[in-house]
């Protein structure tokens, strides 16, 4: 399908953000959404960096969902860019995904959000994430909870499971409604439209938080310093080939790397293979991955560094 190949009378396209407090689900429901993995997920806090976006296409609309960072009270520079740059989206969507924690009260970082919204005109969804987490007994108590909070009638309620897929067909169904008339903004056929190199290091930096976990919390980055291709065969006229990825990882301390690396290099292999795995699913060929560690002092608090890394300011 070309990309500018007309939609047919009716059809709708347009972006959505997924906005809400760190780890309430918001990178688990992009994926459930397109049916694969675009955007990492762990189970510790602020996973998400960058605003990646993930595509939908279905028979009525194309829906480009923006995942964004956590909104939470920064406690560095990168932490101050990371909720500037989720604030931002905001007036640059044509529908927000509120995505609130189900299975929790409402808390007051959620009341921030809530606030935060109402100061928009665009239409608002919210989200019950981890729906399947609330006891039965519970769930009329907790959405009477969640429309107190929100105090907008105008703003509907949907329950779901991004683990289950419980209730995101529906969900799917009435955000394209919101979106406006229009033409497919990406081909069918595509699911993301971030740089390679982008994704290759989201990979890398998932398996970091799956494996260490409180160990090494958010002073991590990766950093990709080549991709090629790279012959695999030996014998004479054997054009296959594997991708090399070369990345860096960079932290803030000596304790982190020694953590890193582990003993033997355990630690770094364990990284490396559960990464290479993905990227193999990614790419969909053999991969050859090798992984170096760098300390730089309080990469998160230098202005420099982000910019480098790609977290720009304002």
């Amino acid at each position: 399908m070309s990309l500018f190949q007309p939609a047919r009378e009716g059809y709708r396209s347009g972006f959505v953000a997924l906005i809400g407090r760190p780890n309430v689900g918001k990178s688990t429901l992009v994926n459930k959404f397109v049916g694969e993995k675009v955007a990492i997920t762990s189970p510790v806090a602020q996973t998400t960096r960058n605003r990646l976006r993930a595509i939908l296409t279905t028979s009525k609309a194309q829906l480009v969902f923006v995942d964004t960072p956590g909104i939470h009270r920064p406690h560095h520079l990168l932490g101050e860019r990371l909720v500037a740059s989720s604030k931002k989206i905001i007036g640059e969507v044509d529908t927000i995904l509120l995505v609130l924690e189900g299975c929790e009260t409402p808390g007051r970082g959620d009341a921030f959000i809530v606030n935060l919204l109402k100061a928009q005109s665009i239409p608002v969804v919210i989200v019950l994430n981890k729906w399947d987490l609330v006891n039965e007994n519970d769930r009329i108590k907790r959405i009477k909870e969640y429309r107190t909070l929100v105090g907008n009638d105008d703003w509907l309620i949907f329950c779901c499971s991004a683990l289950s897929g419980h209730g995101c067909d529906g969900l799917i169904d009435q955000i394209s409604t919101f979106l406006p008339l229009g033409p497919y903004l990406y081909p069918s056929n595509i699911t993301s439209d971030q740089p390679e190199e982008i994704l290759l290091s989201e990979l890398i930096r998932e398996q970091i938080l799956l494996n260490t976990r409180e160990e090494i919390p958010h002073s991590v980055a990766v950093k990709i310093d080549r991709v090629e291709e790279v012959p695999l065969g030996k014998k004479k006229g054997d054009k296959s080939t594997r991708t090399a990825v070369l990345a860096t990882v960079l932290v803030e301390r000596k304790s982190q790397k020694g953590i890193l690396i582990g003993k033997g290099g355990a630690m770094l292999r364990m990284i490396g293979q559960g990464a290479r795995l993905q990227m193999q699913k990614l790419i969909d060929g053999p991969v050859y991955l090798e992984l170096f560690v760098k300390v730089v002092p309080n990469w998160r608090s230098n202005p420099g560094r982000l910019a480098e890394l790609g977290y720009e300011g304002k």
